[in-house]
């Protein structure tokens, strides 16, 4: 009765031996398979360079391949979508924009995520100031002086924004309000052919990234009024800040920043903001970043987490208020 158990045996060790045979090998390729970075955004713009700035440096922090996956549309929204169905093992994260936390919460009354349980913080990646411009008429050199047109021209003030439902969008609303003017908002398809309505005469002022008028300003086609940073910002030392100019209401940062899927591990998040924080110091990364119009941040998940509740508790009120919504 008991010859048979010697054979079983053997055959049991032979079976062992054989699925650690295939499951190491699995193993090491789980730990060598490149690792995503999501992006919602197409390919050529300032997300996807950055993502890639990105990704070309973690591969040696993270000892993995890293690409870049764009997943564009519904300003990055998609991309959570892929996000929240991907493996929690470190293997893929997403490159998103401030708006998913502090903004699209307010403006859409269906979301198909949740801001704090589906997006796990990572680093926040840079930070960006917005600035106000004037272009060819009124032909104003002061944010004063734009101030005083519009109270005399209520009728034609405006400003131009690349999107409705976008910070720039907001700022608008906070300076109208500050200003006692109600300027309406005059939404573009991009920075671009707003830049050229500007230049032409065609709407008073504009709100945009700062990064996006700069050439223009230093060219003289038009002529960038206040930013919202807290200080002046470097690109262009001549322009003051909204608080300088009487309106510290009109004053924040807009940012970029990593999120990792909900339910991935903390040990995980640790691997990766530490080989965030260390690319991000590097200083030809800095450098292309800051010629981008972006400044490098890379600190602590609990920081991003807490950049991100006080930006929405910022916008929250005033979208409120304003009674916009985007659906």
């Amino acid at each position: 009765m008991t010859q048979p158990q010697a054979p079983r045996r053997h055959l049991a060790r032979t079976l062992l031996a054989g699925l650690t045979a295939l499951v190491l090998p699995l193993a090491a390729l789980a730990e060598d398979a490149p690792a995503k970075i999501l992006v919602g955004f197409p390919a050529g713009g300032s997300f996807d360079t950055i993502a890639r700035v990105l990704a070309e440096k973690l591969k040696t922090e993270l000892n993995r391949p890293v690409l870049v996956d764009n997943k564009p549309g519904a300003g990055g929204r998609i991309a959570v979508d892929v996000l929240k169905a991907a493996p929690t093992d470190g293997s893929v994260v997403m490159l998103g924009p401030d708006a998913l936390r502090a903004l699209y919460p307010f403006t859409f009354k269906k979301l198909s995520y949740d801001p704090v349980k589906d997006l796990v913080p990572v680093a926040t990646v840079s930070e960006f100031a917005f600035a106000m411009a004037g272009g060819a008429d009124p032909k104003v050199n002061t944010l004063a002086e734009y101030v005083v047109w519009a109270r005399k021209n209520p009728e034609k003030a405006n400003y131009g924004i690349p999107a409705r439902g976008a910070p720039h969008h907001f700022f608008g609303m906070v300076l109208g309000d500050a200003i006692g003017v109600k300027m309406p908002d005059v939404p573009f398809q991009g920075s671009a052919p707003m830049a050229t309505a500007l230049m032409g005469g065609h709407i008073s002022s504009s709100i945009d990234v700062l990064s996006s008028l700069v050439e223009g300003h230093k060219a003289g086609k038009l002529k960038v009024l206040a930013v919202s940073s807290e200080k002046r910002d470097p690109q262009l030392p001549d322009v003051p800040t909204f608080a300088e100019q009487g309106y510290p209401g009109i004053t924040g940062m807009g940012f970029n920043a990593l999120y990792a899927p909900a339910g991935t591990p903390a040990s995980v998040v640790t691997t990766w903001n530490k080989a965030v924080a260390k690319v991000l110091a590097m200083p030809e990364v800095k450098e292309r970043l800051v010629a981008m119009g972006f400044h490098t941040v890379g600190q602590s998940p609990e920081e991003l987490a807490q950049r991100g509740a006080n930006a929405a508790k910022r916008w929250e009120p005033v979208i409120k208020a304003s009674g916009f919504t985007a659906d």
